[in-house]
């Protein structure tokens, strides 16, 4: 039996089984971004590879020609940048995938003209070294996703609960793993003195990735071997140090650090900044301060020496430390956040709390930055005293 009345078409609101697949696959594949928000992620992308490998390029002798032939020859420069970074195996298979896509081999046996076209034989080894290359990595995410893990456990997972000072932190890794360290845990005081004093640390490591966070490893477990035994917030400085020392390759892995002892009882904060970016205190009144005495990073000289500074803490007062990732954080016109617009928005904090301040902080970057690339490490750590 026919039927001559119209097809069906799903009610509005409604669609096929076919296009909710669709949709439902390109949800997957996106996991639910748009499409300008894919387009940004694009673009930082792209401008991340171009830095990388144009680090390659010999840009002074490409400076020295002003030919017609210029522009090839930074082409061949980006090329064989990309290619040295392949195995020896696959930059062979490589250029044959090349070869073969482009060049069409003609014959004539016995008069007959024959054409062979092997383009689909260099698609084929493309996509293959594709899959080797994602394999790779795939299994290097795999490990770091496990060392991202076990540097989690280094770090606090919430804030401690102190009488008296209100604590949020937040870190951000460039990527998975990261050279950013911070913790705030409480340790016996100088010797001879009653009870046990705050301590927060928030340290860089220089670099970046697998050595900067190797190297955090080792930091966090000699801060709290050291803390753990009585004495001077300038003992503690300099024992870090010569540690340091030991384990920075001349003077070639060094460690900015900011560390500050918080004694409720005497309302005082007493700080060592070993090179480190200088902390934002705003007091009651609105001004801010930077806490900036110290000395030179960890690791550089052993003979460096380092004396505590002390300053009085009134009730609301809030302190903002933080790494250069921070400041340094860059939008896609390539301007910096900066440390003066880190200050002004430290300023306008008035009675939040300290996580408050902090996600507004964090906020106030994201909103600044955008759709860029993240090229550094950020960890902030801030402190509300009451």
């Amino acid at each position: 039996m026919s039927s001559t009345g119209p097809a069906y078409s799903p009610p509005q609101g409604q669609h096929s089984p076919k296009s909710g697949r669709v949709r439902g696959y390109w949800e997957r594949v996106t996991e639910g971004r748009q499409l300008d928000q894919l387009w940004g992620q694009m673009k930082a992308d792209a401008r991340a590879t171009y830095s990388f490998y144009s680090r390659e390029v010999d840009w002074e002798a490409m400076g020295k020609r002003n030919d017609l032939k210029r522009p090839f020859r930074i082409a061949w420069a980006f090329f064989m940048a990309m290619l040295m970074k392949l195995t020896p195996a696959r930059r062979v298979a490589l250029l044959l995938a090349i070869v073969l896509m482009i060049f069409h081999f003609d014959f004539s046996p016995e008069g007959r003209r024959v054409s062979l076209d092997f383009g689909g034989i260099g698609v084929a080894i493309l996509f293959l070294i594709l899959a080797l290359e994602l394999a790779d990595r795939v299994t290097m995410k795999r490990d770091l996703e496990i060392a991202r893990d076990i540097q989690r456990w280094l770090v606090p997972d919430k804030p401690p609960v102190v009488p008296g000072v209100d604590i949020a932190f937040a870190t951000r890794p460039q990527n998975t793993v990261a050279g950013d360290y911070y913790d705030a845990f409480m340790r016996p005081g100088p010797e001879g003195a009653a009870g046990q004093v705050l301590l927060m640390v928030v340290a860089d490591v220089a670099g970046k990735s697998v050595p900067a966070a190797l190297l955090m490893a080792t930091f966090q477990a000699s801060v709290h071997s050291l803390a753990a035994r009585p004495g001077s917030l300038d003992d503690l400085a300099r024992d870090l140090n010569h540690y340091a020392c030991d384990h920075s390759l001349s003077g070639m892995r060094f460690t900015t650090a900011f560390l500050a002892e918080w004694d409720s009882a005497a309302r005082q904060l007493r700080y060592v900044n070993a090179g480190h970016n200088a902390p934002f205190l705003r007091r009651t009144s609105g001004t801010v301060e930077r806490l900036g005495e110290g000395g030179l990073p960890f690791g550089i000289s052993a003979t460096a020496e380092y004396k505590s500074v002390a300053v009085r803490i009134n009730p609301g007062e809030l302190l903002v430390i933080f790494t250069d990732g921070l400041a340094e954080a860059v939008n896609a016109s390539g301007q910096e956040y900066g440390e003066p617009r880190l200050q002004e928005r430290v300023a306008s904090f008035t009675n939040e709390t300290a996580a408050t301040a902090m996600a507004a902080l964090m906020g106030d970057v994201d909103t600044f930055v955008g759709q860029a690339r993240q090229h550094d490490d950020i960890t902030c750590l801030a402190a509300r005293f009451s």
